[in-house]
């Protein structure tokens, strides 16, 4: 069983077991596969360079929407350009975050410097937004109806919805330990983060 995520004198550490180390790093791998464009279509060399997306388009996939949400909800054109301007960095950013995790988990035993838990943050909130899309949780009684699969045993070899929301509530409950790791370390550092004194 996993350990939660705590802070302690060499940083944030927790530990996994074997199972539960490659259901993460699968995790990781496919959602960095959702990020990567479908197609490489020739590109301006000088739009590659200053990181434009000339054919950026929002995505059919609703999973990948939550990933890269419009930036605004009544100005599809505003939307449009903004994508064209920024999708490629943060598809990018995305999937660093997440390989940089996945590579965190050679070993039973994780430690996490500032930069490291930053890079778990990101992937387990974009794993969580994944998950919750396959799922329709769209609402508190949606959220509440998924928590409410908590064993297992339960769990029938063909019931996909049950065994993603155990995923799910796995975790929401390691980024839960995280966030609060994160929190420690920050109030015993006296409001500074490591990276503030480096």
């Amino acid at each position: 069983m996993a350990e939660p995520f705590t802070y302690g004198r060499k940083g944030i550490s927790g530990r996994f077991e074997d199972a539960e180390r490659e259901l993460l790093r699968g995790l990781f791998r496919d959602v960095v596969a959702l990020l990567e464009p479908d197609e490489q279509p020739e590109e301006d060399p000088l739009a590659a360079l200053v990181g434009i997306t000339p054919n950026a388009a929002e995505p059919e996939d609703p999973a990948l929407k939550r990933l890269l949400p419009n930036v605004s909800k009544d100005d599809g054109e505003a939307s449009l350009e903004f994508r064209r301007l920024t999708e490629r960095s943060l598809r990018e950013s995305k999937a660093g975050a997440l390989r940089a995790a996945a590579m965190g988990l050679e070993s039973k035993d994780v430690l996490l410097d500032a930069t490291a838990a930053a890079h778990w943050a990101t992937a387990l909130t974009d794993v969580r937004l994944v998950l919750a899309e396959r799922l329709g949780i769209r609402s508190e009684e949606d959220a509440e109806r998924v928590h409410e699969i908590a064993d297992w045993s339960d769990v029938g070899d063909d019931d996909v919805d049950a065994y993603l929301a155990l995923v799910y509530n796995f975790v929401t409950w390691l980024q839960t330990t995280l966030i609060d790791a994160m929190m420690a370390a920050y109030r015993a550092e006296g409001g500074h983060g490591q990276a503030d004194r480096a």
